[in-house]
């Protein structure tokens, strides 16, 4: 019986999670005033200007959990990228939403945002040295960060299906593409700590760039923030399902893992929305 209420409890718990976290899996409605939302929420794109992008997670994060966006359009002729980070404001709250991510709802305080570049910034204890991050393969199903477990399969760009496209896939896996390139996938979450606050982390194509910040508050509910900026036009939130991994994506694997590139997946006797599935996702 003890056995079976552990596992109701833990069920309930993945449950709660699973909801709160497809809750959390789009904008919400308080924006910047350049931004239009699509119909579901999940599509964000700056309609004019380079500034005024700012955008929230309708809902707080959880513990480990990611707020994953990919880079759908970009715009020449505008110098900056793509700012993500985490904020302790309900963007309820915000009488005007500011028109930068930095420096001006950072200095309302209690915001933590940084510009994405391939050298992001890591913030270290006193007295510790930078240590080279162990990724474990690109491969692998999951990526750990802390005590965090994330679906890596997910995390990762992809390219449009092309004649080409399995070279650029390789690309991103590697993570060796510029950070702010088309398809990439950016993603912030918070990893609490034994003293009761939590390091904030951003994943950028799979790969973990260590604690961005460190001592977040966790007393009080944490939103991402996505500030569409610059030379990033639109960005799409991505969402991500802990825990097993499902068989569809055991088995998308798998083909990957033996075909050139997903062109050759027209040529194998699959059903038509693994197909799909195995090629676009």
């Amino acid at each position: 019986p003890a056995t079976a209420v552990t596992g109701t409890v833990k069920n309930s718990h993945v449950s709660a999670m699973a909801s709160r976290c497809r809750l959390a899996a789009r904008f919400h409605r308080v924006h910047g005033t350049n931004v239009r939302l699509d119909t579901s929420r999940t599509r964000a794109t700056r309609v004019e200007s380079f500034a005024n992008g700012l955008c929230f997670s309708q809902e707080p994060l959880a513990p480990g959990q990611i707020f994953l966006v990919e880079i759908e359009e970009k715009e020449l002729g505008w110098c900056g990228h793509l700012r993500v980070g985490l904020t302790a404001h309900d963007p309820q709250s915000l009488e005007v939403v500011p028109e930068y991510s930095l420096p001006d709802l950072v200095n309302m305080g209690d915001t933590w945002v940084f510009a994405i570049t391939r050298s992001h910034n890591r913030v270290t204890e006193d007295g510790e040295e930078a240590r080279v991050r162990v990724q474990g393969s690109p491969w692998e199903p999951f990526l750990l960060i802390e005590r965090v477990k994330i679906p890596r399969d997910t995390l990762v760009g992809r390219s449009r299906p092309g004649r080409y496209s399995h070279i650029l896939d390789d690309l991103y896996k590697m993570n060796v593409l510029p950070a702010t390139a088309r398809r990439s996938r950016i993603g912030v979450l918070y990893a609490p700590q034994p003293d009761g606050t939590a390091n904030m982390h951003i994943v950028i194509n799979g790969e973990d760039m260590g604690p961005s910040a460190r001592h977040l508050p966790t007393t009080r509910p944490l939103y991402a923030v996505v500030d569409v900026f610059a030379s990033t036009k639109s960005v799409r939130v991505i969402p991500v399902e802990y825990g097993f991994p499902s068989l569809q994506t055991l088995c998308r694997l798998v083909i990957q893992k033996h075909i050139v590139h997903r062109l050759a997946i027209d040529g194998l006797d699959l059903p038509p929305p693994l197909k799909s599935f195995c090629k676009h996702e």
